[in-house]
């Protein structure tokens, strides 16, 4: 049997460095790239442990559930760890940021996830990173939901370590991510005792046998199929233009918004401030008396193509997810979802106009 995914040449490594050239053009870095080959989660979990020890204090902050998990890993470093929560339908801001390095002078790593498409919020990483470059904290930030839909921009930003994954905005694999990493970044885990060594989570393997080495030589066999597909996707945004792909996703972010609010039927945002809602998915709170799981059922019941979901764990209860990202950030896929919304709500009793909110969809496409 033959097949155009089977039987395929190696990748080479010249190929492969050529793949993290154009990651590291997306990001608008100068920074080392390194792609990993595995799901954001191997990066994420990797540059954590790369970098933070027992003399580690963490300012971990949980705006989502990838905070919490962030919060595990580093304690499970044994790093001293200072979470600062804020409610999920809100950001943090950089005055909260600045008051609790008041409060903990001794903070030298930060962990920050930019978007989180879990809740819906996005945070400033311009302005917290301000703060974190002034007080000479490592800059620790997840923007595997963010990256394609909004700007990522380590450098500006005073970004240490930057994971992106493809499966979101960008409209690609799962299966490989990336993370740009600063020269500060690979000091502090030259100098940790702790940081994996001859492992997959090893960082510093990647930087002494492949970037010290020229990269010329890869680790291992990479995932092929998947580093063909980053390159694909990598190719189309280059050719439609980050821009264009970004102001996509604001515009199915905004058509989302406003086409919810118009509806009716008690369905509101559950990101209350609009410029705190991250424009690679929309959530929304279900009405009064409702279950979110349930509406998202039955919503995919009637049209079983919509980016619809409900929210995670006991978000499921009360929030319903408009996963308007990649492929799906679209007219198409924002009216759909509406439209399938409207069908579940009136299903319940509730009082909805499908027409009034797809027009007032349309009104803020840009």
């Amino acid at each position: 049997m033959t097949h155009p995914l089977l039987d395929l040449a190696p990748l080479s490594a010249e190929r492969f460095a050529s793949i993290e050239d154009r990651v590291a053009r997306l990001l608008s870095t100068r920074q080392d790239v390194v792609i990993t080959q595995g799901e954001a989660l191997l990066p994420l979990e990797g540059a954590i442990r790369a970098t933070a020890g027992p003399g580690t204090t963490a300012l971990n902050v949980i705006t989502g559930p990838y905070g919490q998990t962030f919060g595990d890993w580093l304690r499970d470093c044994g790093a001293t760890v200072i979470d600062l929560a804020v409610p999920f339908h809100t950001a943090v801001t950089a005055d909260r940021i600045r008051d609790a390095f008041a409060e903990h002078p001794r903070i030298d790593f930060v962990s920050l996830v930019h978007a989180e498409a879990a809740t819906g919020n996005t945070n400033p990483v311009a302005e917290i990173g301000e703060v974190v470059r002034a007080h000479g904290a490592l800059f620790y930030l997840d923007a595997v939901a963010s990256v394609g839909a909004e700007p990522v921009l380590p450098d500006a930003w005073g970004v240490d370590l930057c994971v992106i994954g493809a499966q979101k905005a960008m409209g690609g694999p799962a299966g490989v991510s990336a993370v740009s990493v600063s020269e500060r970044a690979w000091a502090r885990m030259a100098a940790n005792p702790r940081a994996p060594r001859r492992s997959y989570l090893s960082l510093l393997d990647w930087k002494e046998r492949w970037i010290d080495g020229g990269r010329k030589t890869l680790l291992h066999a990479p995932a092929q199929l998947e580093m063909l597909a980053l390159e694909a996707c990598l190719e189309r945004i280059e050719t439609v233009g980050l821009e264009a792909v970004m102001a996509r996703h604001a515009s199915a972010a905004a058509a989302t918004r406003a086409g919810a609010l118009a509806l009716g039927g008690g369905l509101e945002p559950y990101v209350r401030e609009a410029a705190q809602a991250a424009p690679v998915a929309t959530t929304l709170r279900a009405p009064s008396g409702t279950v979110a799981a349930d509406l998202v059922a039955r919503a995919l019941e009637a049209d079983p193509a919509v980016p619809l979901a409900a929210g995670g764990g006991a978000l499921a209860r009360e929030m319903i997810r408009v996963n308007h990202y990649g492929a799906d950030a679209t007219r198409g896929a924002v009216r759909a979802s509406l439209a399938a919304l409207g069908v579940a709500l009136a299903e319940k009793g509730l009082d909805v106009d499908v027409e009034r909110a797809l027009r007032a969809a349309e009104d803020v496409w840009r």
